[in-house]
């Protein structure tokens, strides 16, 4: 087949760390320096570009749609409805609720209606503006309470949540009982809080490359998160057998869940075939933000109950998450925000209602922390009000309901192994604080408003707040989750060389660095080659939900361990004693650590290879409610729980509303790090997207429309909103996983939220009950 320029192997690393060693990404360099090939770069001679037109509307009829002008564009050489989609019309993650391109309706502001294949993109992008399209415009359907009414327009007539017990707009509800949640407590706490739409914010925008091959298949090149469950949706829509469509990863540059649903990979397929030409697609930033899923709105109602010292009683809670237009993960986001709604404390007596309703807005799905955010945000802010109404500290509080190794979770699952939550918030609160503020003198840059000379003092207040969070790590109720590995080991040059191959996708969070450490601490070798990922092999699963250092990397450790067992058997063969011994430093080694033969010898021109799949073990669904009496939404659905705490100095500006974050403290436990430094480095990352979170980013929707589509008005942290990280990494191994690790990447997003909002809390005394926090919420004005 014919390869783009700019796919190519990951080739040799120069790092040669094993496991536990500070090991350095060999991507890194090529990314600071801008040599490395993201899916935007893709290029072949012949190429046609492509290019969308979607719907200014968030809820409208499609009466007719003329093509003709813009297919008498000088240039143009295909423009594609609904109605030359030769497979299924629909797709989706787990419900094909979403039209390939409108069908007969549109149903969320940027919805693809067509596509225009051109020679260049400018052609194609004014090709599509000659498209006539006849709207009949409806009342959209944008806020998520009403449309859980009886009363509520259906956004879809049809109903399309048959697989999960809803109701009208409501995709799913899931109901959480476990206990007598009717007690009475000597202290109740209530509580309204709002979580805003926030992006992922990607930086390298939806592209790819698809190239029609010779047998009527396709090939396409594309920056996403699983590449066999795209094949799946693409084959579908295309009508072809899925060996037909071989997905290759390009270079992807960032995701966070965003990258798990499709975008344009069946755009670009269908145009492919459609002019036997290779096809590019590139998103502008604008229309990456209509191209992709977003973080789930939420409103969230509390009511605690607790007896004098602090005990909880009762936890009572109503989590509504604005689904948008279409299913995406949103059924597996809503259970995630019910199951962990009570936060990681003690609780015998829940009543807990998790409802997604789809609405006109922007479809939303899966972004990191996956519904534990959302919920995370209302119980701490919860703990924080409980804790005043005591007159209890807030950290002792939290402690002494903190949940701890064999616990129960609201769904009468038993944690197992390490939940250290008490001690990860001592640790936090233990950490030395920053000084205070001199008095007499200032650096500007020091102050909220930083050089904008906004004040030099007067008005600033210091808060400290503290946050606990926890959420699950892989795929929950019964999924099968799994990944595939193949390891081959034989002599290059005169060299031992271990090749990896998956279909996991490397989104930046260095898992090709993880698979490479697996290789040469199993196999004993220096020199490892990552295949580029594809659909080649079998799938790897998703790169979400921290699951693919557990998964893959157990999936290439049982593959490291069948080359290790054919090497063996081989010296075995050859009347080499090996009982006991292991693949170091290129060598057998026996058990008492004497050499016994040179495996590039034993060898010689032979080559060992195996494939292994890793399936961990067995989550349920939840119980339903069939109207039997007894506890409700209960099961063993989670494979690992990961905690982080938090605690957050802030200097506010409270006459301005402007905000200074002083320092940061977390600690975390990963079970066990298997690179510290990239460990560190995700905590960091997981933590500035919290903050973001809680202090500037948001999807402005209004009347269904995106009114900030653009870096210049959707806000995100930079190096100057960053402040010092304190880290502390806890290593309280897992015996059920791979090496004893824990999923590390999204816990910091999770609990680094509500403890920036508790800081500010601290230093206001307002409640600030919604984030992200605005200038208005601080100053009361």
């Amino acid at each position: 087949m014919s390869v783009p320029t700019t796919q190519r192997p990951t080739g040799t690393e120069t790092a040669t760390g094993r496991l536990g060693d500070i090991t350095l990404l060999p991507d890194g360099i090529p990314k600071v320096t801008g040599d490395f090939a993201y899916s935007s770069d893709l290029w072949m001679d012949d190429m046609l570009w492509g290019v969308t037109l979607r719907s200014p509307h968030p809820r409208a009829r499609v009466r007719s749609i003329d093509i003709g002008a813009a297919l008498a564009t000088a240039g143009v050489t295909a423009v594609l409805t609904h109605e030359d989609v030769p497979g299924s019309k629909y797709y989706g993650l787990e419900i094909a609720d979403q039209p390939v391109l409108a069908v007969d309706e549109v149903r969320y502001t940027g919805e693809p209606v067509a596509i225009v294949a051109a020679d260049h993109p400018e052609t194609a992008r004014r090709a599509a503006a000659k498209i006539v399209v006849d709207y009949e415009v409806l009342d959209p359907i944008t806020d998520s309470r009403a449309a859980m009414s009886p009363d509520s327009p259906l956004v879809h007539a049809t109903p399309t949540q048959d697989h999960y017990p809803g109701g009208g707009n409501i995709l799913r509800h899931v109901r959480i009982r476990r206990g007598d949640p009717t007690l009475t407590a000597d202290v109740v706490v209530t509580g309204e809080y709002d979580v805003g739409m926030q992006d992922q914010a990607f930086l390298g925008p939806e592209s790819g490359l698809a190239v029609p091959a010779e047998d009527g298949g396709v090939d396409l090149f594309i920056a996403t998160q699983w590449l066999h469950v795209d094949q799946r949706q693409v084959a579908e829509s295309l009508g072809l057998p899925e060996d037909k469509v071989r997905l290759s990863l390009a270079g992807v540059g960032g995701a966070f869940g965003a990258r798990e649903d499709v975008s344009m990979q069946i755009h670009a397929c269908l145009l492919a075939l459609r002019t036997n030409k290779p096809i590019k697609m590139v998103y502008s930033r604008e229309e990456s933000f209509y191209g992709h899923v977003h973080r789930h709105p939420a409103t969230m109602r509390y009511e605690h109950g607790a007896n004098r010292d602090g005990t909880l009683v009762y936890v009572k809670c109503e989590v509504v998450l604005d689904g948008g237009a279409y299913a995406s993960s949103s059924p597996a986001v809503v259970s995630n925000a019910a199951s962990f709604a009570v936060g990681p404390y003690n609780c015998d007596n829940v009543l807990i209602d998790g409802y997604i309703l789809y609405t006109n807005n922007p479809p939303c799905g899966a972004m990191r922390g996956f519904g534990a955010v959302q919920v995370c945000f209302g119980h701490e802010s919860q703990m924080d009000k409980l804790a005043a109404a005591l007159g209890i500290d807030p950290v002792e509080l939290r402690i002494h309901n903190a949940m701890a190794e064999g616990s129960l979770m609201p769904t009468g699952q038993v944690v197992e192994g390490a939940a250290p939550v008490a001690e990860l918030l001592r640790r936090v609160k233990d950490a030395p604080l920053p000084a205070a503020a001199p008095t007499d003198s200032y650096d500007l840059r020091a102050l909220p408003g930083g050089v904008s000379n906004t004040t030099h003092g007067e008005g600033v207040r210091r808060g400290v707040g503290y946050a606990v969070g926890f959420k699950n790590v892989g795929y929950s109720e019964g999924f099968d989750d799994f990944s595939t590995a193949r390891v081959r080991l034989e002599v290059v040059g005169g060299e031992l060389v271990a090749t990896v191959h998956t279909a996991a996708a490397e989104v930046g969070q260095g898992l090709i660095t993880v698979m490479a450490q697996i290789a040469r601490t199993e196999l004993g070798v220096e020199q490892v080659i990552n295949q580029p990922a594809d659909t080649s092999i079998g799938t790897a699963g998703s790169t979400s939900a921290s699951r693919q250092t557990y998964c893959t990397g157990g999936a290439v450790q049982a593959a490291c361990e069948a080359v290790r067992d054919g090497i063996l058997a081989m010296a075995s063969a050859r009347g080499l004693s090996v009982e006991g011994a292991a693949l170091r430093d290129g060598k057998i080694v026996a058990a008492d650590g004497a050499a016994v033969a040179s495996v590039a010898d034993l060898l010689g021109e032979e080559i060992v290879e195996e494939t292994r799949e890793f399936h961990h073990r067995p989550t349920e669904p939840l119980t339903r409610d069939l109207g039997a009496p007894g506890d409700i939404g209960q099961g063993a659905a989670h494979l690992q729980f990961a905690f982080a705490a938090h605690r957050v100095v802030a200097d506010v500006d409270v006459e301005l509303g402007l905000v200074r974050l002083v320092e940061v403290t977390t600690a975390q436990d990963v079970g066990k790090a298997l690179n510290p430094l990239s460990v560190v480095g995700q905590i960091q990352g997981g933590t500035t997207q919290g903050i973001g979170l809680a202090l500037m980013e948001e999807i402005q929707v209004k009347d269904g429309k995106i009114r900030n589509p653009s870096f210049t008005d959707y806000l995100i942290p930079t190096i100057l909103d960053t402040p010092p990280m304190q880290v502390q990494v806890l290593e309280l191994g897992d015996p059920h996983a791979p090496y004893g690790l824990r999923g590390v990447g999204e816990p910091p997003t999770i609990s680094s939220t509500p403890a920036v909002v508790s800081a500010l809390r601290a230093a206001t005394g307002r409640p600030l009950t919604r984030v992200p926090v605005r200038p208005e919420h601080i100053t009361g004005t």
